[in-house]
Order: structure tokens, then sequence, then C-alpha cells
């Protein structure tokens, strides 16, 4: 088969998921309650009835939390005191004894709000997890005949707003470590796949990269100063990483097989990506070498996305039987682990990891609907937060430090 062919093939399963699993109605997709042997009890309360919705439903994505009655573990109340402050206040016990009282301002009022849900998650948790409820979410919408736009939001799309008006197939749009890019690939302006760059504030982009050929698949490295992507100008799609205006392109391996997805380590040490047959998982170190197979628990391994809290976690696709699944795969041993639900209603694809280290976006989709998804990778608890009458898909997660 010619490389191109090829390479569309590939494309085309990984974008598409084949969309093999039984018809289902869309409000199925992602409403689904696990609640693991560990959970806490915790009784939420807020001072008005929209911080209430979003402080139970940010609560109820997590899978480390059940809602119980008063007096059971923690009571964790949320009181606004100014039009973009909140107050979150915990007490622990029948008792009421305090565990943290404290003021946190935000951007906007829900910005405050589940800023202060995650300091409620930090000092309630007893894993020493970080709270992820202010990621923000970078993703594509497709809908009334629109190819494709990327749009912003908070996590659970407060804010949403759209920052690219191309009406192209837009793909992999993916935050810098500031959070001041996004990264994407769209067929925009040449009609064929180049990589752009956008200021998400001024909607403004610029070409990163319009090489002859494919360019697809650009990531920033941990530390903002270099971009991993896949590039067939010389041929067969490979591994290429430039500094972060696009120059100093080098090629880091050369093989017939055709490569996509790359994603780097925490440190920014190694890069793990897709290559063909099946595909499967490779890493290579980012200085360039002989990559090596990561695993071959399943005979499809794709769309890779490393967690930049935990070393030794890599989300990645995987197709069980007939349908496509999220699965964690430990990067120093190889095993493979399928997280989301037993038997899902549609397929699972595109993971991408929030702040914690324990919970992702993904896309679920059906034969009719595409949404996005909080997964527990944990209790497999997944809740949808996009609506079955917007075709969302392939997002990304930055969470501003602290």
């Amino acid at each position: 088969m010619p490389i191109l062919s090829r390479l569309l093939l590939l494309a085309t399963l990984i974008l598409t998921s084949a969309l093999t699993s039984a018809a289902q109605a869309p409000r199925k997709i992602g409403e689904v309650v696990v609640t693991g042997d560990d959970a806490i009890g915790v009784r939420i309360t807020a001072s008005s009835p929209e911080m209430q919705r979003i402080a139970d439903k940010a609560f109820e994505s997590h899978g480390r939390y059940k809602r119980v009655a008063r007096g059971q573990t923690y009571d964790i109340r949320f009181t606004a005191v100014a039009a973009t402050q909140i107050r979150v206040d915990v007490t622990r016990g029948s008792a009421g004894t305090p565990v943290v009282s404290q003021t946190v301002a935000g951007t906007t009022a829900q910005n405050a709000l589940l800023r202060a849900a995650d300091v409620a998650v930090e000092k309630t948790n007893g894993l020493g997890l970080r709270g992820f409820f202010t990621a923000q979410l970078a993703f594509v919408i497709q809908q009334r005949g629109n190819k494709g736009d990327i749009y912003t939001s908070d996590l659970f799309l407060g804010g949403a707003t759209r920052v690219t008006h191309d009406n192209a197939l837009t793909l992999t749009p993916r935050w810098s470590p500031d959070g001041s890019r996004i990264i994407y690939t769209s067929y925009f302006k040449t009609g064929a796949p180049d990589i752009f760059l956008l200021d998400p504030r001024t909607n403004r982009k610029n070409t990163f990269v319009s090489f002859r050929g494919t360019n697809t698949g650009a990531q920033f490295s941990p530390n903002g100063q270099q971009v991993a992507m896949i590039l067939s100008g010389e041929g067969t799609p490979e591994l290429y990483v430039s500094n972060a205006q696009g120059r100093q392109v080098a090629r880091k391996t050369r093989s017939d097989a055709v490569k996509s997805s790359p994603s780097w380590s925490p440190d920014g040490s190694r890069i793990v990506f897709t290559m063909d047959p099946g595909p499967q998982l490779y890493v290579v170190a980012a200085a360039g070498g002989t990559p090596r197979r990561l695993s071959s628990s399943y005979s499809y391994m794709a769309e890779p996305d490393w967690s930049r809290t935990n070393p030794n976690k890599i989300a990645c696709t995987v197709r069980v039987g007939g349908q496509y699944r999220i699965a964690v795969v430990d990067a120093a041993s190889g095993k493979a682990t399928v997280v989301d639900m037993k038997n899902p209603p549609f397929d699972a694809i595109e993971p991408s990891w929030l702040a914690d280290g324990r919970h992702l976006i993904y896309t679920a989709r059906d034969r009719t609907t595409s949404v996005l998804c909080i997964l527990d990778t944990e209790s497999g608890r997944s809740t949808r937060i996009t609506s079955p009458n917007t075709k969302a898909l392939m997002a990304s997660a930055w969470t501003p430090a602290k």
C-alpha cells in the first residue's frame, strides 16, 4: 500500500474509531455511576442554586467521593463572599471538627467556585491528590456542516468560546505548558494538514510548520521549549522535534513504518508514539535513537498521552474485540489495563490526562453522537460534560499553576 494511503488509513482508524459498537441513545453516553469501596462520604452545600449545581457536578465526576447524609465524614460548604470570591468551609464528622476555611478568588464566579472545590479535594482525599476542577479545555466542535473549529472553556463548559473560524478539518488541539498558546493541525489555507499556533486570548494564529506532505500531531515539551510532531516531507511519516518557534527541525526516527501521535514524558527526556504494524506504542529518547516497543497487550494501541503527574502512566486507545476502549499503560513494565466501564455502549477514544494523574478527558462515540467525558481511571466512573446535540471531540486540558 502506498505510504500516503497507509497514513490516511491510520488517520481514519484513529479519528473515526470505526464506530463498530451498537447504536445507543445519545443521553446514555457517559452517564455511568461507579462508586469504589474507598469512596469518601461528603455532604455538599452552596449558597445559591447555580453554585450547588456546579459543585454537585464537580464532585460527582471525581469518583473518590460519594454523597452522604450530614455528619458522615465531611461537610463541604461553598459561600459567595464577592462577585469572584468563594469561601470554602470543610468540617469533619458529626462533631463538625474544622478542617479548612479559606476564601478563594477566581477570574469568574464559576472559576472561583472550582478553585475552592480543588481546595476541598486536596484537604479531604487522603491520597495527596491535586485537584483538577480548574482545568481549561481546548476541543474541536463539528456541527451544522462545519468541518471543525476549536473552542476553549473550563472543565464544565463555563466561558465556552470559539477561538478559530477555519471551517476546515481540525485535529488535536494541545496547550502549551503555560496556557498561552494552542498548537493544532488544520487543513485550513492549503487544503493539506499543516500545523498552526494559536493565541486563544486574541484568536490570532500563525503557521507553525507547513512542509511538503503531512504535518500532524504536534505537542509541546513539558518545559515549552520544544515541539514533537509527525512530518512526511521526506517520505514516510517520521517523528521530528523543533524548537518552540518551529525552527531547527530535527528528525528522530528512521523506518518505513507509519508513525503518529507523539507525547512527551514528564521530564522531557522521552517521547511515546504509535507505529505500524498494529499500530503499537513505542518510546524513543527525545535526542533520537532506536525506538523501544512499550507493550504488546493489545493488537491495536494508539493515541498515547503521557501523564504529566505520574511518569509511569500512559493513557491510550486500545481495541477490545470490536470496540475501542481507554487503557493505561505502565511505562516501566509495559502492562496495559483497560480502565473505562465494562461493556460500554460506545467507543472510548482520544484520552488526555487531567492534572491529578487519576482523571482524564476522552471522546465517547457511537454511530450518531460524539461527546466529551471525564473518566476516573481508578473507579471507571464516566461523566459526560458536553451535550449529545453537539459533536465535540479531541479535547486536551491545561491547569493553571497555583
